[in-house]
């Protein structure tokens, strides 16, 4: 069975009064047109809200979290996307895809990169005292 480990999803919601909802859609428009040139880029969504119009949710798919990272710091992103995405509420909003399915397919199964010391080491952290090791 095929894999999709190391997929990324992004997925941003955020609150658009009724009356902004057609600016807001020229503008996510603006944003997916400037990610969707970006290596690694697979796909992007706006929808909004079927039971609150206000509520709209901007979904992009790409080859890895690296991938998504790197188009972050690409000049045209910056100025036509991450503003947009700066309005974004403030949830966490990148997934690693572990599971995938298409209409009257079978489930893709994916593994996790995250590593296994990922929740109690990074920067400004020390590894736990018993999984660090000495120089020589």
């Amino acid at each position: 069975m095929p894999a999709v480990s190391g997929h990324a999803l992004v997925a941003t919601r955020f609150a658009v009064g009724e009356q902004d909802s057609d600016r807001f859609q020229v503008r996510a428009r603006e944003a997916l047109d400037a990610l969707a040139a970006c290596p690694g880029y697979l796909r992007g969504h706006l929808g909004r809200g079927v039971d609150d119009p206000t509520t709209w949710l901007l979904v992009t798919e790409w080859e890895g979290v690296g991938a998504y990272r790197r188009a972050l710091s690409s000049f045209d992103v910056k100025m036509r996307a991450s503003p947009l995405l700066a309005e974004g509420r403030n949830e966490p909003s990148g997934f690693e895809v572990l599971l995938a399915s298409e209409a009257g397919g079978a489930i893709l199964v994916g593994w996790s990169d995250r590593a296994a010391d990922a929740a109690t080491a990074g920067p400004g952290r020390a590894a736990p005292s018993a999984e660090r090791q000495e120089g020589p």
